[in-house]
């Protein structure tokens, strides 16, 4: 009969670098801002950049084969989605001679936890009325090019911007988006029919839709007074004193600037900064525009 004791099974334990991601994922959720704090004081962010540097933005268009024009852009991971639909609609009586554009914003609960199922929020409603603003203040696609026969027949665009990843920054992205997707549109070339008052539109000729002006936004977050971060990710979001955004055009002047949250306090400069480093973005993102 053997006499020798049983042998334990070793005990395995996870790796020092496993059980320090752990520690900082959970540093990182119960203390966010001391979180962003520490990596600031090093000159560096949580996703590696520098507080002056842009995420990478790639950009496609044609992706849906349905609507008359479309685009997908990613900013870092913020993925953004947007169709052009075309509808004839009758113009409004005190506008006979335009068309219509109805920009609409879609956050699904898909994109990001953050936002909850059902009708759209309040940030989306904010985004669709910004995107609005800017397609109109920069009369981005003419009106009067969209009507087909004054007071009978006129376009309708339905602009459609979806979210699939949200990540930060979704303004930038959206705007991006519609001004891609409104350069790629073409529109079925329409006949208005006098007797029928009835609107045929062409199966084979298709004409390209009229943008008479091309808008692009950077958008710059301060924290903590002192910080000035461009382009701030769905973490920096929400630890931001205040949020500027600077929308230039091709003639690289400032169509407008907007400001959401307290002013930053202690320097003056912030937003000769912002408007600088906004036209050199500009630059930037009219490559990628170009490029497709």
């Amino acid at each position: 009969m053997s006499t020798d004791a049983p042998i334990s099974a070793p005990i395995s334990l996870p790796p020092a670098s496993a059980s320090s991601k752990l520690d900082a994922k959970t540093f990182q959720r119960l203390h966010p801002r001391a979180y962003l704090e520490r990596f600031l004081s090093e000159g560096i962010r949580p996703d590696g950049r520098e507080p002056n540097t842009w995420r990478d933005v790639s950009l496609n268009t044609g992706s849906i084969s349905t609507a008359e024009g479309s685009a997908l852009v990613r900013l870092g991971t913020t993925t953004i989605v947007c169709g052009i639909k075309a509808e004839v609609a009758e113009p409004e009586l005190g506008r006979p001679e335009h068309g219509f554009i109805v920009p609409n914003v879609d956050l699904s609960s898909i994109c990001s936890p953050k936002f909850k199922p059902g009708p759209p929020g309040e940030e989306a409603q904010i985004l669709s009325e910004r995107i609005n603003a800017i397609l109109i203040q920069a009369d981005v696609v003419p009106t009067p090019s969209l009507c087909i026969h004054p007071a009978k027949a006129c376009w309708v665009l339905y602009i459609d911007i979806t979210c699939i990843n949200y990540d930060g920054n979704a303004f930038d992205a959206c705007l991006l988006a519609a001004i891609a997707a409104l350069r790629a549109t073409h529109l079925p070339k329409p006949t208005f029919d006098e007797e029928t008052e009835r609107v045929t539109c062409s199966r084979t000729e298709k004409l390209p839709l009229q943008v008479k002006c091309i808008p692009l936004s950077s958008t710059f977050g301060v924290f903590d007074s002192k910080h000035l971060l461009y382009d701030p990710t769905a973490f920096e979001e929400p630890l931001l004193e205040t949020s500027i955004t600077v929308i230039t055009d091709e003639k690289q002047q400032i169509l407008s600037s907007s400001q959401l949250g307290l002013g930053p306090r202690g320097d003056s400069t912030v937003l000769e900064r912002c408007t600088s480093a906004a036209i050199e973005r500009r630059l930037a993102l009219e490559k990628v525009l170009n490029e497709i």
